[in-house]
This record gives C-alpha cells, sequence and structure tokens, in this order.
C-alpha cells in the first residue's frame, strides 16, 4: 500500500509504519544523548504507552539509564486489507523493536485498561516476569470508557462550563483560521467527562497493585495534567477538561495515602502545551500552541513531550534537589507560563488573521510536527513506494 496522510477534522486518518518508526527512534536517540540517569526506575508499568507522554515515558523508563523493563498497555490496531494501523500501534512495534535490539524487556498488552481483565492479566505477567514494579506512569487519554462489572459506556465531552464558547481555531485540514462556538455542558456531561479522564481509574489501578503484592517499597506512580493560561482556559481548565483534571489531582493525594505503607508516592507532573493527539482536538489549542512555539524557540526554551519527560526524570522525578511548588506537584510548565512568553502570546493573539498566519505563528512546523504523529514527513523516508502496513509483533491481545 502506498500510504499517504488524510486528515479528517483533528486526526489524521492513516498512520505511515516506516514514518512512526524514524520518530521514535528519533525519540530514543536523543534519550540516549542525555546524561545518564541515575538511580531511576527498574521495573515500569506504563499504562496509556503508544503516543505522546505515555509513549515518551516509556522511552525515557527503558532507555535513559541502565535499562529498565517496561509493560506497555494501549488500545491500538493492526493495519488490514483496507486501510493502515493507528499509529499507536506501529510506535508500539517500532519501541518493541528497539528494546529487544538493546537486550530489554518489553512486554506488550493491547486491550481496554478500564477493564478488569485488563488488570487481572497485567498483574499475573508482573508477577510471573517482574516480580514487583518500582513505577507505575498513568497516561491514559480516552474519549470512551466502558464501566467494569456493569458494562455502561460512558463518553468524555470537550465543553466549556457554564456559558458558550466562541474562538478562533485552526482547521488543520484547509490551513486555514475558523471560528468555532461550543455550547456549555450540561451537569450529566460533566460528571461523564470525570468519570472517563479523571482519577479513578488510575486509583483502582493502584488499588489492584496492592492487593496483589505488586508493588516494590519506595514505589512511584504519576499521572501528568495540564494547566494552561487565560487563553485556554475557558475550553480547557474551566471546562469539562479541567474538572476531570481537578479530580485526578484530587486522587494523587488519595493514592499517596495509600502507599504509605511502604514509603511509596504518587505524583501529578504539570507539562506545558506540546502537539499530541489529544491536544489537537481541543479547540484553540493548535492556535495557541503555534503562537506559544514560535516565542519558546525564538528563547531557545522549547520542548515536545520528549524533552519535558526527560526534564522530569532527570530533574524531579529521580534526583534529591527536587522543584516543587508543593507537595506532590512537580511544574513542567514554568516556562510557559513565564509573563513576558504570556505577553507575547497575548499580543500576537490580537493581531492573528488568515494573511499573516505563517508569518506571526509557527503553524508551519505546528503542522509539520501534527503529521509526525502519524509517522508522515519524516526525512529519509520514501512515500512513494508501497509500504508493508500490515505489522504483526509480540502482543497480548484482550480486544
Amino acid at each position: 500500500m502506498i500510504i499517504k496522510p488524510k486528515i479528517r477534522g483533528f486526526i489524521c486518518t492513516t498512520a505511515h509504519p516506516e514514518g512512526c518508526e524514524a520518530n521514535v527512534n528519533k525519540q530514543i536517540s536523543y534519550i540516549k544523548s542525555c546524561n545518564k540517569l541515575k538511580n531511576g526506575p527498574k521495573k515500569i508499568l506504563i499504562i496509556g504507552a503508544s503516543t505522546g507522554y505515555g509513549l515518551a515515558s516509556r522511552i525515557n523508563s527503558a532507555f535513559s539509564g541502565d535499562g529498565g523493563d517496561t509493560i506497555g498497555i494501549f488500545l491500538e490496531k493492526n493495519g488490514n486489507n483496507n486501510k493502515t494501523g493507528s499509529a499507536g500501534w506501529y510506535n508500539s512495534f517500532a519501541f518493541h523493536k528497539a528494546a529487544k535490539k538493546s537486550g530489554l524487556y518489553s512486554k506488550n498488552i493491547n486491550g481496554d485498561a478500564f477493564s478488569n481483565e485488563c488488570k487481572k492479566n497485567t498483574i499475573n505477567i508482573i508477577k510471573k516476569d517482574l516480580g514487583k514494579i518500582d513505577l507505575i506512569i498513568y497516561s491514559l487519554a480516552s474519549s470512551v470508557r466502558k464501566i467494569p462489572n456493569n458494562n455502561k459506556i460512558i463518553r468524555s465531552v470537550i465543553k466549556p462550563i457554564g456559558k458558550t464558547y466562541n474562538t478562533i481555531t485552526i482547521n488543520t485540514k484547509k490551513d486555514s483560521i475558523v471560528q468555532t462556538t461550543i455550547e456549555p455542558a450540561n451537569k450529566q456531561e460533566i460528571i461523564d467527562t470525570i468519570s472517563v479522564m479523571g482519577g479513578q481509574d488510575w486509583e483502582l489501578w493502584i488499588d489492584a497493585l496492592i492487593d496483589a503484592n505488586v508493588l516494590a517499597d519506595n514505589v512511584k506512580t504519576i499521572s501528568y495534567s495540564y494547566i494552561g493560561t487565560s487563553i485556554t482556559w475557558p475550553i480547557y481548565r474551566h471546562g469539562t477538561l479541567g474538572k476531570a483534571k481537578e479530580h485526578l489531582e484530587n486522587t494523587a493525594k488519595n493514592i499517596n495515602k495509600k502507599l504509605k505503607f511502604n514509603g511509596g508516592n504518587a505524583y501529578i507532573a504539570i507539562l506545558k502545551s506540546v502537539v499530541t493527539q489529544a491536544s489537537s482536538a481541543i479547540p484553540v489549542m493548535p492556535l495557541y500552541i503555534s503562537i506559544l512555539f514560535k516565542i519558546m524557540k525564538e528563547k531557545n526554551i522549547h520542548e515536545g513531550c520528549i524533552e519535558q519527560i526527560q526534564r522530569l526524570f532527570q530533574t524531579k522525578l529521580y534526583t534529591q534537589n527536587i522543584t516543587k511548588k508543593y507537595d506532590n506537584y512537580y511544574r513542567l510548565d514554568e516556562w510557559e507560563l513565564h509573563d513576558n512568553i504570556q505577553n507575547a502570546c497575548y499580543k500576537i493573539l490580537s493581531k492573528i488573521n488568515q494573511d499573516n498566519l505563517y508569518k506571526l505563528t509557527d503553524y508551519l512546523n505546528y503542522k509539520k510536527e501534527f503529521l509526525r504523529l502519524f509517522g508522515f514527513g519524516l526525512p529519509n523516508i520514501n512515500y512513494d513506494k508501497f509500504s508493508n502496513h500490515i505489522i504483526n509483533f509480540d502482543t497480548i491481545n484482550l480486544i
């Protein structure tokens, strides 16, 4: 199959296996080029391991120190006769291939992380292969959750709360600025979004791992959140997503209490705006990120997913000289939120229009980075030749 990008709304519906592998290998090379992580994790469970911050966390866990054994959980699709597989499938294959080449343990579970079956199977693997784990990363980005036991399916929404949200954003298919209007969420939509994207499932995972006695002494668990700025607050921090993130952050406090028995800790890392499949779905974010990237690159303080996670592990999570704003919170968004950065963002936003989009923002590179998430636009890849888009590798399939 000759594979080309096909963009629909905020997502690319095709993915290129060789491009995804090149993208993963680029991140691995970056981690290997950094200072070696001392006293890093040895046995790691990553829940939501195939894209974005979860993938970056798995790469960092495996390749930044003496070599970490990783179990990655994801819900992805292989290719078939009619269409390509998902980018997350190809990313996971590329990671697994690189890990095996380096002599690292890599186990992959393709299934619904919300389910009891997935938790049970994962625990059995930990007992059989690893004994106990010392780091759990919860980086699940799903819009749908099937509630265990009753199989009720609930869906999250990206909506404001209390009043209608009007803003401009970028249509990444047409590369044009468009006006968008989003009506506020109702009470049930808020509840459902918290259930899908909040901290309930993270805590269920930790409860299951505690009950199974597979947590090492001084275990760490971490999940990722985002605060952003007043530019994004109406649709993010003050909207349904923000309510879910508040629940996630409060859950960390509950988990922290539960882990006291063995000296463990639960953390939240507040991260910066980056290009991910999740962020591209949030109105205003493509435009805001395009503006932000231009400013941060000019000041030489730009970071993507892999750079953020490397800094998290190297300077905060696995060092004694940790910088926290308050207990169990790590802030990695401090450069983005600096007054001079945000003032510059507001200044550009007030002037933006279709004619000056490319001049005033870094949208051209935003679009390139967006396509790279799906394996397109990588150097030294011949996108005009036939590619094997059906790739099988060692996974435990629970779907």
